[in-house]
């Protein structure tokens, strides 16, 4: 249990039957009149839904305990991401719901947070930029403007993105894990 005066950022509370939040942001407010309250931006750990909620100051709250660890994805089991712990080199299975979006951009041997609650995996989060060989594309035509200036190109796990015209099949570029856009080369 925690107050609400003790509300950080990234912390996760159980509220409403169980479900698990993390706070995005949060706020203390004291108005003139009345009591003190604090505004929060909470965010569904399963679904990403966000919600605003606002509680009296000082109320408790459950917190959950999250563990965040480091881990290793080494390969894949059917539908199952197996992650290594790289302390205990333990191995984890993580359901493809549960690694989301993250998927698309996983090879082996990149570096993941997986999030796990009483044993159960939360999410999986990759780092802000991922290095990732271009598996195909299309050679860019000189004069080409209609497009803007990109053109489709599936990345070495299958994901496809846009990447401008001058990008050629094995080059190693740098993609955004949150908006799949392109940020650019990667000198080798």
């Amino acid at each position: 249990m925690a107050s609400t005066n003790d509300l950080k950022n990234g912390m996760v509370l159980k509220l409403e039957g169980g479900q698990l939040w993390s706070v995005v942001e949060f706020q203390h407010v004291k108005p003139g009149k009345g009591p003190a309250f604090v505004r929060t931006k909470l965010k569904n750990v399963l679904s990403g839904k966000v919600v605003d909620k606002t509680f009296n100051a000082g109320v408790k709250v459950e917190t959950a305990t999250v563990d965040k660890r480091d881990m290793q994805f080494s390969y894949m089991d059917g539908d199952y991401f197996v992650f290594m712990d790289m302390e205990t080199y333990d191995q984890l299975h993580v359901d493809r719901k549960a690694v989301g979006d993250a998927a698309n951009f996983l090879i082996e041997g990149f570096t993941a947070t997986v999030a796990q609650h009483e044993g159960e995996v939360l999410f999986v989060d990759l780092p802000a930029a991922v290095e990732l060989t271009i598996a195909e594309t299309e050679p860019g035509v000189q004069g080409d403007r209609s497009t803007g200036g990109t053109k489709p190109a599936t990345l070495e796990t299958g994901h496809q993105i846009q990447v401008p015209l001058f990008i050629t099949t094995g080059e190693k570029i740098k993609v955004d894990t949150r908006t799949s856009d392109y940020l650019g080369r990667v000198s080798s």
